[in-house]
């Protein structure tokens, strides 16, 4: 049986926006001086946007959230597999909003931004394997 293209459609396109935030993130690293900050933003979308892709690809239902780790519950409910992969990713919720306004936080190192940048795409290539359209991107 063929997938629901519309399914299909979906799930490819959270996967696009998910490497978009990825090549965003490595990029801003090679910036004189790196924008450590854009970096880890853009790890915890590329890592919330293919975990929803994935959701979409099992006909899951997600919470409009940015909790990396209620998301990934519910991945590792339906995969779990994936489990070291995702194992230790929840700490990046907080770069989806702790930058984006003034305040005290301390600048990430340029060590700890393309520590997260390698985990995460490590992360993001599992994630693909179990969505078998994604090779056709």
């Amino acid at each position: 049986m063929q997938p629901d293209p519309i399914r299909v459609e979906e799930t490819l396109a959270w996967m696009k926006k998910s490497r978009k935030d990825l090549w965003r993130a490595e990029s801003v690293l090679t910036l004189d001086p790196p924008d450590t900050e854009d970096c880890l933003f853009h790890c915890q979308q590329a890592v919330e946007k293919s975990l929803k892709a994935f959701l979409v690809w099992r006909d899951q239902s997600f919470r409009r959230t940015h909790d990396l780790v209620e998301l990934i519950r519910q991945c590792l409910d339906l995969e779990p597999t994936l489990g070291d992969v995702m194992s230790g990713l929840g700490p990046l919720t907080r770069f989806a909003w702790e930058f984006r306004y003034p305040g005290e936080s301390a600048l990430p190192t340029v060590e700890m931004a393309r520590g997260w940048t390698v985990r995460v795409r490590k992360m993001l290539e599992e994630v693909e394997r179990t969505i078998p359209p994604v090779g056709s991107l």
